[in-house]
Parts: C-alpha cells; sequence; structure tokens
C-alpha cells in the first residue's frame, strides 16, 4: 500500500509524458493576464463585469472538450486494436509455415526462415511507414540484402514485403510443399496483415477537422481571457491563480486529445511499436529453435535448431 501511494504521487508529479510543458506558456499568459485584471481592479477601473460569465457557458466547452478527447482515445485505442491484430496474424501465419511447408532439402528451411523473418519485416516497415521514417538498419538483419536495397527504393515497403511473402507461399505451392487448403489459409493471413496496415493509414492520415480545432481553440482562448472579469470581484488578487488553474484544468485536456490522436509517433504518450516489433522477433526466433513433427528429406543436421542471427 506504502508502494502504491509512492508511485501514485512520484506520477502525480511526473513531467516526462505530461501536458505540463505544452501548457505552461498558455497557462501561464492566462494567470498574468488575471493579475493585471486584479490590478485594474484594485486602482477602481469598472473591469468586474459579471456578464461575461454567460458568453460560454461551462457545460459548452466542456462538452466540447470531452467530445475532442473522446474521438483522439477512439484513434489510439483504434490503431492499438490494428496493431495487436497484426501481432496475432504474424504470430498465426508464422506457425502454419513453420509447420505446413513441407522441407526436401536443407534450402527450404533457409528460405522458410527467411520467410518468417519477412514477417517481422513488414511489422518493422509498418512501423516506419507510419512514423514516416525511411527504411533503416532495423530491417537489414530481416531481409535479404538485395531486398534491404530495393527497398530503399520503394515508395511503400510494406506492401514489397507482403508482395515476397506471398510470392514464397505460391512457390511453394508450385513446388508442391502445400496444398490448395494452406495455401487458401495462409493468403488470407497475409491480406489480414495488410488490412491491419490499412486500418493504421486511415487513422494516420484522417486528421481531426480543421474547422472543429480551431474553432475548440478560440473558444478555450476566448473563455480563459474572459474569466478574470467575472472572478476578480469576489477573489481579487485571487483572480490570477484561479484563472491560471483552470486554464491548465481546460488547455491539458485538449493537449491530451492532440497527444494521443496520432499514436505511431515516439512520444510517451504514443503506441509502444518498437516493444511490439521486438516482441514480435521474440516471438519468430523462438518458433525456429522448434523442430516440426514431419520432414521427408535425411539431413539430420538440418533438424537441429538454428542459432538466431543477433538483430
Amino acid at each position: 500500500m506504502v508502494m502504491e501511494k509512492r508511485r501514485w504521487l512520484q506520477m502525480a508529479l511526473q513531467l516526462k509524458g505530461s501536458v505540463i510543458p505544452s501548457v505552461f506558456p498558455r497557462t501561464l499568459l492566462c494567470g498574468f493576464f488575471g493579475v493585471f485584471i486584479s490590478i485594474l481592479f484594485h486602482f477602481g477601473l469598472p473591469v468586474a463585469q459579471p456578464i461575461f460569465a454567460n458568453v460560454i457557458p461551462s457545460i459548452v466547452l466542456g462538452l466540447l472538450l470531452v467530445f475532442r478527447t473522446n474521438t483522439a482515445y477512439e484513434r489510439f485505442w483504434e490503431g492499438r486494436k490494428c496493431w495487436g491484430h497484426l501481432v496475432n496474424t504474424v504470430r498465426n501465419l508464422a506457425r502454419q509455415i513453420w509447420i505446413g511447408v513441407v522441407e526436401q532439402s536443407p534450402q527450404d528451411r533457409t528460405n522458410k526462415i527467411a520467410a518468417l523473418r519477412l514477417l517481422v519485416a513488414f511489422a518493422v516497415a509498418t512501423k516506419l511507414h507510419l512514423r514516416q521514417e525511411p527504411v533503416n538498419s532495423e530491417l537489414e538483419p530481416l531481409v535479404q540484402r538485395s531486398q534491404y536495397f530495393k527497398l530503399q527504393e520503394m515508395n511503400h515497403p510494406p506492401l514489397e514485403i507482403a508482395f515476397w511473402i506471398g510470392d514464397y507461399l505460391q512457390e511453394q505451392y508450385s513446388r508442391d510443399r502445400l496444398n490448395p487448403y494452406q495455401l487458401s489459409g495462409m493468403l488470407h493471413l497475409l491480406d489480414e496483415m495488410v488490412n491491419a496496415l490499412g486500418g493504421c493509414e486511415r487513422i494516420l492520415k484522417t486528421p481531426m477537422p480543421m474547422a472543429y480545432a480551431i474553432h475548440l481553440k478560440q473558444l478555450l482562448l476566448i473563455y480563459c481571457l474572459l474569466l478574470p472579469f467575472p472572478l476578480v470581484a469576489e477573489i481579487a488578487w485571487f483572480t490570477g491563480p484561479v484563472v491560471a488553474l483552470v486554464s491548465f484544468t481546460l488547455f491539458g485536456i485538449e493537449e491530451i486529445g492532440i497527444e494521443i490522436e496520432n499514436p505511431f509517433g515516439r512520444d510517451p504518450n504514443d503506441l509502444p511499436l518498437d516493444a511490439i516489433c521486438s516482441t514480435m522477433l521474440r516471438n519468430i526466433e523462438d518458433l525456429i529453435t522448434l523442430a516440426p513433427c514431419t520432414r521427408s528429406y535425411s539431413d539430420s543436421s538440418a533438424i537441429a535448431p538454428l542459432e538466431s542471427p543477433t538483430s
């Protein structure tokens, strides 16, 4: 219980991952404006205007902020579901390839391992694509050297990798390493991987409507700048701190929506895509160490688990 309280307090005071650095300048500006209104009121100027309290009803602004935050969280959660679906699909396809593709020579085992690592390469390429980053060394140990240079020239690396995986499956079918039912099931899983990619792209390329975002910012600014006028007659010199506190609350809620509406970046509030891809790679490397039950070639050394390359 004591440790939980300490963690709660530590998290409450934590700056990394919070919206404080983003909203602090705006909060400070509103607070200083409240102090300025307090000074004018102290010298007898008629700045106390209760009528301003009804210009923008708090409930209207609150509903707009709640809608903004809920919409952003839906995008965040939808992105997480897409990546969760991608992880499960990669695991299923990797298992079916490893068990279902018949090996008749040691080279078949080598090609199968390369195909399994292409599944992880698809996830890593998807991550880079969503972050609008170029192909980098993360992909190099997962693909052949010629494929790595080819990906650097492609406009859409994940689709190219999906093509290579599909081409491998078709080749195994043409060599009688797969039956038609296995091929159909595996291609369906490959389609699901591409569908997960498309779902993430839909989130990335459908931003919040500009008019809505601008209007909400305008209402927030007007509300926070008008707030000192109905308060100053009652709380006088406390107007600045109270306005700063209210502004911090409102600006913070809006900033949270901005932080999570694109969940594919590198910010602390984004999805842990690096960790997800690392988990997928570990799953694949663990699978490679398992020897499927049936083999049709006689080279017993090929049945022994292979060492995973350093990635």
